[in-house]
């Protein structure tokens, strides 16, 4: 006989025979439940005072039986029932709520729902332990409103035996959308997730800035959600419920991947995918994502990849630990290393490699260095947040070539061009990484070799992106930054790109807020003001600058 699941502490052994003899009952096809498995499965658990449940296959056999509190009744596993893509569960959830006036709660709604039962029926009691009805209901295929729906609560003796093509029918739409989706999979589909204690206007900035990362990579947004709170949760960053209701938007809408706002805890995202079948990131690995893509030079692919295994590093202890040991040999016996441990020991290896390499880039980079303070090339550095026109800002001053595209991160590889000033006076201007709020540390200490070259640099260029609603806070952003480098020192020009897009109002609040020029970088004719203002700099400071005896070179 089958195992009785759930509450069965307490309960008498004739109660448990009850129980175990459902077992041997079967439902009859087109039914949610016929009359006499409604009328039995009420009197047991008016019998036990808890809720009872069974979960019938499509042929009627019952799989698992389910003992509850007299409130809830918590699904185990359900041991070889998964819902395939375009299909339900193929069982039928039937189970009994103690009082009449109960019918289907919430809780029953949302298991409905994320589990894809193929019909969902609470029998409710009278006070004897009859059948006083039976409230059923059935998931949508609506990608608006609630996901499922409830149909006319029966009384037991007329209940409906045409539910089996309501299943069909059911099944047929989810495989028609599940085929259509797959047909035009050329990308990733995406639910994006913010759970912060910010103001709401700063909060739907981020999220926005959010979305405009997954565009780089590729992720189309099929809907954001924002929820503020005192403080994230600290098992699922979202509350429960919350995230139960993204996961079932998730289903509704045929997302393939959460993304969420903030940075989660290891433990968070293992508790986040023990819930979601779906991929689910967070904002520093999305960006990890994003740069792994653009990435193109030797140097970049190396610091991409460190910066890769140090995030991954501490994330490795949320996979399955109980894996095969590996044994054998002189000094095999005994228990080994398990599998999460040797791929522990082989990322941290690699990031060893991969540090000493950059550390070979850096002592190129330094000798280079070396060689331009030697030769009295200055050096002036394009900085500033992602997407705010620095790589077409080299374009037009340098009638260069650099890729150019309306995407965050779309430069990842910093790129050098010689420019000469009316007065004959040559420089090289250099296009850098962009900023971007709350880069991840990882980012930070694996492109100290790219960030160094800034450090040579004789005047900064602190491009901004004037139309954008967040201007201040980029400029914020940047500043730390800077700040954290210890770059804060060198000169720096503000410079307000896309001045062709703002009103005179606001040009005047940044004008008040901020010294800085007002350019378009597409327009060569507005540079003008910024090639004599750079050129003036320079003299000032090689004036200024006593010319070096003995340059320094990393050894």
């Amino acid at each position: 006989m089958k195992k009785v699941h759930g509450h069965t502490d307490g309960l008498k052994a004739s109660q448990k025979r009850r129980l175990e003899s459902l077992y041997r009952r079967r439902l009859p096809q087109g039914y949610a439940v016929n009359a006499e498995m409604a009328h039995e499965l009420a009197s047991i658990s008016h019998e036990i005072r808890r809720q009872v449940a069974i979960f019938a296959n499509r042929a009627g056999k019952v799989e698992f039986v389910i003992v509850g509190t007299p409130g809830q009744i918590y699904i185990p596993e359900l041991t070889g029932y998964a819902p395939a893509p375009g299909r339900l569960l193929g069982l039928r959830y039937v189970h009994t709520h103690l009082k009449a006036h109960e019918g289907l709660s919430r809780d029953d709604h949302t298991d409905l729902a994320l589990l894809r039962f193929d019909l969902m029926a609470a029998i409710t009691l009278t006070p004897d332990g009859g059948v006083h009805r039976v409230h059923t209901a059935h998931i949508t295929t609506d990608t608006v409103g609630a996901p499922t729906k409830e149909l006319p609560p029966m009384a037991p003796g007329h209940l409906l035996d045409n539910l089996e093509p309501l299943v069909r029918e059911i099944e047929d739409e989810m495989a028609r959308k599940e085929k259509v989706l797959s047909a035009g999979k050329t990308e990733e589909r995406a639910i994006l997730v913010s759970i912060t204690t910010r103001p709401r206007k700063e909060a739907l900035g981020s999220l926005k800035e959010l979305e405009e990362l997954a565009h780089s990579s590729n992720i189309a947004t099929i809907e954001t959600i924002l929820q503020i709170r005192k403080k994230g949760d600290h098992k699922h960053l979202v509350g429960s419920g919350k995230l139960n209701e993204i996961t079932i938007a998730a289903m509704q809408k045929g997302a393939t991947i959460l993304i969420f706002d903030q940075e989660l805890s290891p433990a968070q995202i293992r508790s986040i995918t023990d819930q979601v079948e779906i991929k689910v990131i967070d904002r520093t690995q999305l960006i990890l994502d994003i740069f792994a893509k653009r990435a193109q030079s030797r140097q970049g692919k190396l610091q991409v990849e460190l910066a890769q295994h140090k995030y991954m590093l501490p994330r490795l202890g949320t996979m399955n630990t109980a894996m095969s040991r590996l044994t054998g040999g002189i000094g095999g016996r005994g228990p080994g290393e398990t599998k999460l441990e040797l791929n522990r020991r082989r990322v941290r290896d690699r990031i060893t490699i991969l540090s000493k390499m950059i550390d070979n880039v850096q002592i190129q980079r330094g000798q280079q260095r070396a060689r331009r303070n030697q030769n009295r090339v200055p050096v002036i550095s394009i900085v500033g947040y992602t997407n705010a026109g620095k790589s077409t800002l080299l374009n037009t001053l340098t009638q260069s070539t650099v890729l150019v595209e309306d995407r965050l991160f779309a430069t990842l590889d910093p790129s050098s061009r010689r420019l000469r000033f009316p007065r004959e006076r040559e420089v090289i201007i250099t296009d850098t990484v962009g900023f971007i709020r709350d880069l991840p540390r990882e980012l930070m200490v694996s492109f100290r070799a790219t960030l160094e070259e800034l450090e040579s640099a004789n005047l900064l260029l602190h491009l901004i992106d004037a139309s954008n609603p967040q201007c201040e806070k980029q400029i914020l952003s940047v500043e730390k930054i800077l700040s954290d480098l210890g770059l804060d020192t060198i000169p720096t020009l503000k410079i307000f790109n896309k001045s062709d897009l703002i009103d005179e109002t606001r040009r005047e609040v940044l004008s008040r807020t901020h010294e800085g020029l007002f350019i378009s970088a597409l327009n060569r004719a507005t540079l003008t003001p910024l090639l004599h203002k750079m050129e003036d700099q320079i003299e000032v400071l090689i004036t200024e600058t006593p010319p070096d005896e003995s340059p320094e070179t990393d050894d």
